[in-house]
């Protein structure tokens, strides 16, 4: 049986939904270190309000995937690659939040509604944004 024609949509969504709490936590460890000078699993339980326990099993998938590194007691590190991705992550969240204040939405929902678009807008959509942010053009 042929694909229906918006498997290929559903199929990103699931692409992008599995990577989704990779970068939220890159995003989070890069803006702990930045704000503190480390970052510790307790931090980043904090921030997302879950266990000490699921924050250690997603550290160890992102150790696995080379985005951080870790040693007992001390604090998580990113890698380069890890850095990378932080960096862009950052990058696209602001360029959303950005065009949802040009959308004329407060600062409130635009940073709630930001977080969850930054991970699903395409390439093209998100040059966009940052196209329409730029010049108010709405």
């Amino acid at each position: 049986m042929k694909n229906p024609p918006n498997a290929s949509a559903h199929a990103r969504t699931r692409r992008d939904h599995a990577a989704e709490t990779a970068e939220d936590y890159v995003e989070a460890v890069a803006e702990l270190v930045e704000q503190h000078g480390q970052c510790r699993v307790t931090d980043l339980s904090a921030r997302f309000g879950v266990t000490h326990v699921t924050v250690i099993r997603i550290v160890q998938r992102l150790e696995r995937d080379g985005l951080v590194v870790t040693e007992p007691y001390k604090p998580i590190q990113l890698t380069a690659k890890g850095q990378r991705l932080a960096r862009h992550c950052k990058e696209r969240h602001a360029i959303v939040y950005a065009f949802l204040l040009a959308l004329g939405l407060d600062a409130k929902t635009a940073a709630i509604d930001a977080e969850g678009i930054e991970h699903h807008v395409s390439p093209a959509t998100l040059a966009r944004f940052e196209e329409i942010s730029r010049t108010k053009k709405i």
